[in-house]
Parts: C-alpha cells; structure tokens; sequence
C-alpha cells in the first residue's frame, strides 16, 4: 500500500485525470465509464482499499437511486406535456407584460428545481421557454434573458429540499438530516437566493426585455397535455410523493424509498399511453450517474486516504472561533470555487469529509454543513464545468441554435453567481444564528 508522498501523489493524478476525462468525455466516452476507470486504478495502485467500496457505496446510494426516480417522473411528466401547461400559464397570467413574464418563468424554474431537481428545471424548462418566446417573435437577444435565467435560478434555487440536487441528498443522507429537518433550515436561505436571483437577473438584463408581447399568438395551456388520463393522476402522485418525503424523517426510511416507488407506479400507469413508452423513459434515465457517483466518490475518497481533506478539515478548524458569518462565508465560497474548477460532485465529497475532519460542534458544524450545500449547488455557476448538467444544457442550447461561448458563461457566472452566492450564505448565517 502506498503512503507518504507517493500516496498523495497518486491519488491527485488519479483525480485530475479522471475529472478531466469525465470533463472532456472523449470521443462521447461515458461519465461513468471514466469515473469506474479512475475507481480501478486507484483501486490496483493502493490509493483506496476494497472495504471503502462499502464506504462509499453507503454514501451515494441512496442519493443516486433518488436523483433517477425523480428524473423519471420529470420524463414523464415532460412527455404528457405538464411543464409546457405550467409555462403556458405563467406567460398567459403576465398578460403580455414581459417584465411580470420574466418573473413568472423564474419562479416556474424554482418550483420545478425544488420538486423534480435542477437537473430537470435546466434542461426541460428551458427548451420549452426558448420555443415558446421564438413563437412571440422574440429575437435571440431578446429571448437570451429567458435562457439564461432558466439555467441560472435551476441551480440557485436548488437548496430548499433534500431531493432539489443531488448534492443535498448527498449532503444530507452523510450527516444523517431527515426531510423535513432539512427544509426547515434551507427553505427561508432558498427564498432568499430566489429574490436575490430575481434581482440580478432583472438588473443585468433589463435593457434586453421588450415591454410587451402578444398574448393572443401563445396556445392554450390545454393544448399542450398530450395524455389528460396521465395528466389528472400525476398530481394524485405528486401530493402522495410529497407526503412520502414528509413521513420519512418521522419514519427514518430513506427517501428514495418514496422517490423510487412514485417512480414505478409513474411507469405502469405509462404503460397504456400512447404518448410515451415506458421502456424508453427507463433507457433515457440517468442510469450512468450511479456507476459515476460509485466510480467518482471512490477516487475521491482517495484524497480523503491521501490526508488531502484533513488539510483542508484543519483550516476550517483553525477558524471556527470567528464565528457563524466568517466560517459560512468561508466554508461556502470556498466549496462554490472548487465547484467551479473541479465539478461539484466531487467537491461535495470533498467538503463533508473536510468537514468531517474539521471536528467543529453545535452551530458551527452546521453552518459548515449548509454552507457547503450552498456553494456546491451556486458555485457551478461561475464556470461550464461547475457541473455535468450546465454542460448538458449548453448541448441542449446549441442544438436549439444557441451558442453560449464559455468565455461569456464564466463572465455571465461570475457577474451574477457571486452577490447572490454572497446574500445566500449571509441569509443562511443568520438563519442558523437565530434558530440555534
């Protein structure tokens, strides 16, 4: 087994050259495939040991499972037409003010990001906005404020539930925080990201809003449900899914338990559509984000074997005496920068072990664990790579004819992540102040 130097430098190479591959995905090469050769040689080099596959797979498991039920609900619900009904409203209900229709579709974002993950917000919300201002007339510059803000409140309003990203889950399924305990604490620090969001997002591209556009072009909302059967009974499952992750905590079930079954009964009620096939939902669902989370966590875990997150543990220690505000700020910022440079699937990771190692108590643990959360769900924002799901939505985009050079997204990131990253963890200090 290595140690020392050797074992450290190892299990960096091993780590950049794995992010850089999942990063790069050359010649279409899969983020899972990448992540599980990573894992391997790591494995055969000595850098992680057989029994930390166990370690880690307690970590993901239940993370991952619950991140795919909830993207096969948002497939599905995508298929029949829901999210196109819900945006058709939100711009029926502004009655041709563009200003009120700019906020309506932010807060459509937000309320998709909370209940069916960032990843579904950006990339389903987004596509259906860009269509539906194409059909008002909206030039690409004029439309370019609907675009990016759909891909930006996704990410920054991602915090006030633990199924809202997959770095809480993550988060909260290491350090043992239930459901409702969870929301208790992030959704006042949420609300508080979505109108500062709100507020930069209008700042920086209010010159590009039209005032006005015409009602009368746009659908009606019921046009849009493909299959009104599946339709009435997806909000039956959403409240009983809903209620699922309430009774959870009290029940101490995991939460993929009622992710995963609102899932499978999601898909059976599918199988008579004629809209949608079941089996093709399940082979679109992101089945490879469980083989990277194993492969990923395990090379990172080899940082935490190489002493590199006990360093990081000990600076965190070293100012946990300067109080809630400094070690949030800190703690956040800190976690939103790895984020942006080294994807925030590992850097979650990294930061509940570095926190782990950091041996703060009471309320300084718990700014640290939320704090970490914000920056690893806002600091993606700053750079293309911040996260698999901003490199998905930029395809998404270019496909649509949109080109976002990523010169102009880290500009756009930083202009706009850094007040907002800095309000919400402000936000989150007083918060854990003020309830313990």
């Amino acid at each position: 087994m290595l140690s020392g130097t050797p074992l450290i430098i190892a299990a960096g190479a091993i780590f950049v050259v794995t992010l850089a591959l999942v990063i790069i995905q050359p010649k279409g090469l899969s983020i899972g495939w990448s992540a599980i050769g990573g894992a391997i040689v790591a494995l055969g080099v000595g850098v992680v040991q057989l029994h930390n596959i166990a370690t880690v797979w307690g970590i993901v498991w239940n993370a991952t499972f619950t991140f795919v039920a909830v993207i096969i609900v948002s497939l599905i619900l995508d298929r029949i037409g829901f999210f196109e009904w819900a945006a058709l409203h939100m711009l029926h209900a502004a009655r041709g003010n563009t200003l009120k229709a700019f906020i309506y579709v932010i807060a459509l974002g937000a309320i998709v990001a909370a209940m069916f993950a960032n990843d579904g917000a950006a990339l389903i919300i987004t596509p259906i906005v860009y269509q539906q201002m194409r059909i008002l007339g909206f030039t690409p510059r004029q439309a370019m404020p609907f675009v990016m803000a759909a891909g930006f409140v996704a990410d920054t309003t991602s915090l006030p539930l633990i199924v809202s990203n997959l770095v809480n889950i993550v988060s909260a399924n290491f350090f043992h925080i239930g459901f409702i305990t969870y929301a208790a604490t992030m959704i006042p620090v949420d609300v508080t990201s979505f109108l500062a969001s709100l507020g930069i997002l209008y700042i920086f591209y209010r010159r590009s809003l039209p005032k006005s556009y015409d009602e009368s072009i746009l659908g009606d909302p019921a046009s849009a449900i493909h299959d009104s059967r599946l339709f009435k009974a997806g909000w039956v499952v959403l409240l009983v899914l809903l209620a699922g992750y309430l009774a959870s905590e009290p029940l101490h079930l995991p939460v993929s338990i009622f992710a995963g079954s609102a899932a499978i009964v999601f898909l059976l009620l599918a199988r008579n559509s004629n809209v949608l096939s079941s089996a093709k939902v399940l082979r679109e669902a992101p089945w490879k984000i469980v083989v990277f989370s194993i492969g990923m966590y395990l090379v990172v875990y080899g940082l935490r074997n190489a002493g590199l997150t006990g360093l990081l543990g000990g600076g965190l220690h070293d100012i946990r005496h300067a109080g809630i505000v400094p070690l949030a700020l800190a703690g956040g910022f800190g976690s939103a920068v790895l984020s942006a440079i080294m994807n925030n699937m590992p850097t979650v990771l990294v930061g509940v072990l570095s926190i782990t190692a950091a041996k703060v108590h009471g309320a300084s643990h718990l700014a640290l664990v939320y704090a970490n959360i914000v920056g690893c769900d806002l600091g993606p924002k700053f750079t293309p790579i911040g996260s698999l799901a901003t490199l998905l939505w930029l395809h998404v985009l270019e496909t649509k004819g949109i080109k976002i050079s990523w010169w102009h997204y880290f500009k756009t990131g930083i202009i706009l992540t850094v007040p907002v990253l800095a309000v919400t963890l402000l936000a989150l200090s007083g918060w854990i102040s003020l309830v313990h």
